[in-house]
């Protein structure tokens, strides 16, 4: 195995697939020539031409649209979206057309097309380019979502999607691009999508989390280490979601905090939540209490640190619970 960057595991990912398929084609805003802003396409387009790495116009509707119509002609297109805010003009397209046509075409067509983008805050970027808008995929029938953590599950989810018949958004934390480094298997490497995974055993609380707040979890449950064993499960794929390792969890601790960095409101976190409601009511010691950003635009760089959930909110939660 190679020690990877979590953004170099996307590239390596890229370059595996579009070597063994070669109807995978990689498209967006600066992904050719510069390649991407975070260089997660570097070397496509020496590798495989700028037929098959295609610099876009600024324009994240068309971008979306014209993979439309790729998939339709037997193409499994890669779109990068170059920040998580940049992709809300393509909502139309994705909600509108690429989560409908498998419904649309009563399953006789699949429509194998991957949307990445990076995702996320601390990194102390400008408006408009830190967000964390997984709710509104995740809410958007015949759409896939996944968020890796690791560089391993980078390389392994994004593999997954791009060999998945149906859509899938790719969301990569870019907080973690370049600060997780991790053993990455070499050539092909496919993480399933659906499969939750567990970071570390605990037996008196779980700690739910995915992307970058996975790190902030394990932050959490080694601060409390001398007064708990804290279980840390990182959901990894959020649709679809792995119940079993949810709710298996759930009863063994009986206690869960959920951490999310996105607004609180009708976040990810309150659907895990209604999920541990139905299901794991009986084996709950306490409430589910969730960490997550607040009902805000994002905000400023210099404000940052106060929006996202931190291991001292995190412990602070788990105190709670543990104290009920």
């Amino acid at each position: 195995m190679a020690e990877r960057f979590l953004v170099e595991a996307v590239n390596d990912a890229l370059h595996v697939e579009m070597e063994r398929d070669e109807t995978v084609l990689v498209m967006g805003e600066d992904v050719g020539r510069v390649g991407g802003v975070f260089r997660a396409t570097a070397g496509l387009r020496d590798r495989f031409g700028a037929d098959r790495c295609v610099d876009t116009p600024l324009a994240e509707a068309g971008i979306m649209g014209a993979a439309v119509g790729l998939c339709m002609a037997g193409w499994r297109p890669v779109c990068e979206l170059q920040y998580d805010a940049f992709s809300y003009p393509a909502l139309d397209q994705l909600i509108n057309h690429v989560g409908r046509y498998r419904w649309r075409t009563g399953g006789a067509m699949d429509f194998p097309l991957v949307v990445r983008m990076p995702y996320g805050g601390g990194v102390r970027a400008p408006e408009l380019h830190d967000d964390s808008p997984e709710t509104y995929y995740v809410h958007t029938p015949g759409v896939k979502v996944a968020i890796p953590a690791t560089p391993a599950d980078a390389k392994g989810l994004l593999t997954a999607a791009i060999r998945d018949p149906d859509p899938v958004v790719v969301l990569e934390p870019k907080l973690v691009y370049r600060t997780a480094r991790g053993e990455v298997p070499e050539g092909e490497h496919v993480v399933p999508l659906g499969e939750a995974r567990l970071v570390r055993e605990g037996d008196d609380l779980t700690i739910v989390a995915y992307g970058a707040m996975v790190g902030v979890a394990e932050g959490a449950a080694d601060r409390l280490a001398d007064r708990a064993s804290v279980e840390v499960l990182d959901v990894r794929t959020l649709k679809p979601l792995d119940e079993e390792a949810l709710l298996a969890s759930a009863a063994k601790t009986g206690r869960v905090v959920i951490v999310q960095e996105a607004p609180r409101t009708a976040g990810y976190g309150a659907e895990l939540a209604a999920v541990l409601a139905e299901k794991a009511i009986l084996d709950l010691r306490g409430p589910v209490i969730r960490v997550t950003g607040y009902d805000v635009p994002y905000p400023y760089w210099k404000l940052e640190d106060a929006y996202m959930p931190s291991v001292e909110r995190v412990v602070d939660a788990a105190t709670r619970l543990l104290e009920f």
